[in-house]
């Protein structure tokens, strides 16, 4: 069996729409919220290789231009993540919890 773009497609829309799930369905835990964001990105970007090698350029290539946004992405999921990870520690340090709806708490 031959792995076709269709293939891939289907792939990352299921990873996309747990991803939706995991934020909607799970509001509580600030962690799994963002595990939801980085999930959504990571099937986007499967989308974006997948297009960039299954339609080549003019010189039968894969376009580099997918490739690109890729990394993009990539490089903004990571500060996300990064910042997303140190608000996170703050936050359990001063009300030692990591729950979304504590966050109310803090409203001055």
């Amino acid at each position: 069996m031959e792995l076709t773009l269709a293939h891939y497609l289907i792939l990352g829309a299921i990873l996309f729409a747990l991803g939706v799930f995991g934020i909607f369905f799970n509001r509580r835990n600030i962690i799994s919220l963002l595990m939801s964001i980085e999930l959504m990105l990571l099937a986007v970007n499967m989308n974006f290789v997948a297009f960039s090698v299954w339609h080549p350029d003019a010189n039968g290539m894969p376009d580099a231009a997918g490739q690109i946004f890729v990394f993009f992405i990539l490089t903004v999921a990571a500060a996300e993540a990064a910042i997303g990870l140190a608000i996170l520690v703050l936050l359990f340090r001063k009300i030692h919890s990591i729950n979304v709806d504590d966050v109310a708490r803090l409203k001055g």
